[in-house]
């Protein structure tokens, strides 16, 4: 075993002191924000702690086998804490409402692997060469000799593979498949995984599919990819925002595309963008923090006010900008 990072140590130290621990995570949480939350926890109930899960958002329908435990819950009021754990949510404020309500807490830890994130708790372990917080949490029960039962097998698993695009994305690393191989050694079941995750959608996913197809858009040269998402197209084709997952690497897929963009109205005046760039020389984690957003380099995001035609003027200049930069 090697010797733990000074960061890693004075974590696990504070998980051995406190006994009331709320896990936190970020707003639409995806599946490794969800299976870092979950496993985090049920590590912790191993040890013998008193653990809440907190999300302002429900766990989307693809990765609700995930809370087998039925830990997963929206906050409310009263909760008081020695110890408060956000993963993988690279702003405070992507915590969203939860932000209200662990207010009444001791130490407060963030663990997380996005480049963009400002260091916002008391103690931050912030792994930006990481793919996924999954693999953070993988390491910190390793290096705690704590159990990694099948249940966090499965959860580590999910997470690590939806933040690495099944381990096919730039970012994943040889530890990244060491870390993986290690979880299946330990009980995580690839078959049901792979079938919730990657191989049951409902028909409404599909549909907001064709609309995506029937609708993209192409612009400098073919290497600008990018589609709406409104209300409407919600409401047309029966589907919900848990639906837009995943829906960005389609068109990201097309083989000139450089980056590709979704815009998604929250409300007319409210958008949100999601980035993906297939260059390591485009950092849209750059792009994105011109508009108050971040993420990672191949993958970001940000919310923009403001009439929705010039906010796509704006990003699709700001994109057509750094492909300029980068040529």
């Amino acid at each position: 075993m090697k010797a733990r990072p000074k960061i890693i140590s004075r974590i696990i130290e504070v998980l051995d002191q406190c006994k009331t621990f709320c896990i936190v995570g970020h707003m639409r949480p995806d599946g490794d924000c969800i299976g870092s939350q979950l496993a985090l926890a049920l590590a912790l109930l191993d040890q013998g702690k008193q653990v809440t899960v907190w999300n302002q958002d429900p766990i989307p329908g693809k990765y609700k086998f995930l809370n087998s435990q039925g830990l997963w819950s929206q906050p409310r009021p009263g909760g008081k804490f020695d110890c408060v754990i956000a993963t993988d949510c690279a702003s405070y404020e992507r915590l969203g409402r939860v932000g209200e309500f662990i207010q009444n807490r001791g130490v407060f830890i963030n663990i997380d692997h996005h480049v963009s994130n400002p260091r916002y708790a008391d103690i931050n372990w912030v792994s930006p060469r990481d793919p996924s917080c999954g693999e953070l949490i993988h390491r910190l029960l390793k290096m705690a000799r704590w159990r990694v039962t099948k249940p966090i097998a499965d959860l580590l698993f999910t997470a690590i593979s939806t933040d690495t695009g099944s381990f096919q994305y730039p970012s994943t690393r040889s530890g990244t498949f060491h870390a993986g191989a290690d979880l299946v050694t330990r009980g995580a079941d690839l078959s049901r995984i792979c079938h919730e995750v990657y191989q049951s959608y409902p028909l409404s996913r599909v549909q907001l599919l064709r609309h995506v197809f029937g609708t993209f858009r192409l612009a400098d040269k073919d290497r600008i990819a990018w589609f709406w998402l409104r209300k409407r197209d919600f409401q047309r084709t029966g589907s919900a925002s848990d639906d837009t997952e995943g829906l960005i690497d389609h068109i990201r897929a097309i083989e000139p595309v450089v980056v590709a963009c979704v815009f998604e109205e929250l409300e007319p005046d409210f958008t949100r963008i999601s980035f993906r760039s297939k260059s390591p020389d485009v950092n849209v984690s750059e792009i994105a923090a011109q508009f108050g957003g971040g993420g990672h380099p191949a993958a970001a995001g940000a919310r923009v006010k403001g009439n929705p035609s010039v906010v796509q003027r704006k990003i699709i200049a700001a994109i057509k900008q750094a492909l300029l930069k980068a040529a």
